[in-house]
C-alpha cells in the first residue's frame, strides 16, 4: 500500500527504521548485567516492573510502587508508568495542553503542586489509550529532569531532550534517543 494511502497513525509508525530486530552499528555493546535499548521492540512492549519505583520532589515523596509498567521502545530508556493509586494525588493538578503518541494515543499533562511550589507539566497520562496500551489507562509517568527518581534503589538520569520521558538506569546500554545527532533514529 502506498504511504499516501495510510492513515496518519500508520504513516507515523511506518517511518521508524529501527524496530529492535537488529542493533545499528553505532549501538553501544552492553556490559555484563546490562541490556541494550536497541533490543527493545517497536511497537513498544509493556513490561511489569517488579523493582520498587520511587519518585521524590525534594524531600517530598510523590509516589512509590512495585507495580509500575515499563514501556520499552527501541532506542529509548524505559518510561515508567505508575498506578495512580501509588501517587499522592493531592500533589497533582491537571495542566493545559496535550500531545499524541502514535502508540499510546492522546496524552494529558499534569503539574506537581505543593503549597506555593509548582513543577509545570512534569507528568503525563493516557486516560484513553489506543489498542495495545490499555494497561496505561490508570497510570501516570513523570519526567525525571527535576525529580529524584529511583528504580530498584538505583538513581535515575533523565532521557536527554525536553520531550522524551525515559529513565536511564545503570543496567542500560545506549545511545539513547534524544542525544545529539539522534533525530534520524
Amino acid at each position: 500500500m502506498p504511504e499516501d494511502d495510510l492513515d496518519p497513525i500508520a504513516r507515523s509508525r511506518a517511518q521508524w527504521r529501527w524496530r529492535g530486530v537488529d542493533r545499528p552499528p553505532f549501538a553501544d555493546t552492553p556490559s555484563k548485567g546490562q541490556i541494550s535499548v536497541w533490543d527493545f521492540p517497536r511497537p513498544p512492549a509493556l513490561v511489569r516492573e517488579i523493582r520498587e519505583v520511587v519518585v521524590r520532589w525534594g524531600g517530598l515523596e510523590v509516589a512509590r510502587t512495585r507495580e509500575a509498567w515499563a514501556v520499552r521502545e527501541t532506542a529509548h530508556p524505559p518510561t515508567y508508568y505508575l498506578p495512580l493509586s501509588a501517587v499522592h494525588r493531592s500533589l497533582l493538578r491537571q495542566a493545559g495542553g496535550g500531545s499524541f503518541c502514535e502508540w499510546k494515543g492522546p496524552a494529558r499533562y499534569w503539574d506537581l503542586v505543593d503549597g506555593g511550589r509548582c513543577l509545570s507539566k512534569v507528568a503525563w497520562s493516557y486516560p484513553q489509550p489506543l489498542a495495545g496500551a490499555e494497561l496505561l489507562a490508570d497510570c501516570i509517568a513523570f519526567y525525571a529532569h527535576e525529580l529524584a527518581c529511583t528504580v530498584g534503589g538505583a538513581k535515575v538520569s533523565a532521557q536527554p531532550g525536553g520531550f522524551y520521558g525515559g529513565w536511564i538506569t545503570p543496567d542500560l546500554a545506549g545511545p539513547f534517543k534524544g542525544e545529539s545527532g539522534s533525530s534520524g533514529w
